[in-house]
């Protein structure tokens, strides 16, 4: 059962890259549960897809490092980078931990964090990708 909710998120995920969120949101329960930890809570598939509405404007890039399944749970790991409030392209890494029933999405909590690297030498910030 945990590599077919791995290859079902490997597909819900393609779509958003596509731009497609009614395909991906077709993957998710109605009574879907979304904690972005520190952030917000989304209580159902029609709250998931007002908010993908408003922050997928343009597809994300995502670079998933880690898929790891077990039981009812994937876990994500990988950096996501997409236009932030304004406007501008913003990386992100993130923790996505997917909990599945019937082969649909029903819970999600991710953690995520800009990565924004401060230099403490000119109190500027850089992205952290261009550090490596």
């Amino acid at each position: 059962m945990s590599e077919n909710n791995k290859a079902i998120l490997e597909t819900a995920n393609a779509a958003i890259a596509q731009g497609n969120n009614e395909g991906f949101l077709s993957f998710c329960a109605d009574d879907t549960h979304w904690t972005f930890v520190g952030d917000k809570t989304l209580k159902g598939k029609e709250a998931v897809r007002q908010w993908m509405a408003t922050t997928y404007i343009e597809p994300p890039n995502f670079m998933v490092a880690n898929l790891i399944a077990e039981g009812d749970f994937v876990t994500a790991l990988g950096d996501i980078t997409m236009k932030d409030e304004d406007e501008k392209a913003a990386d992100y890494s993130y923790c996505d931990i997917w909990r599945f029933r019937g082969g649909k999405i029903v819970e999600l909590r991710a953690f995520v964090i800009k990565t924004e690297v401060k230099d403490e030498t000119s109190g500027s910030s850089t992205r952290a990708d261009s550090m490596r």
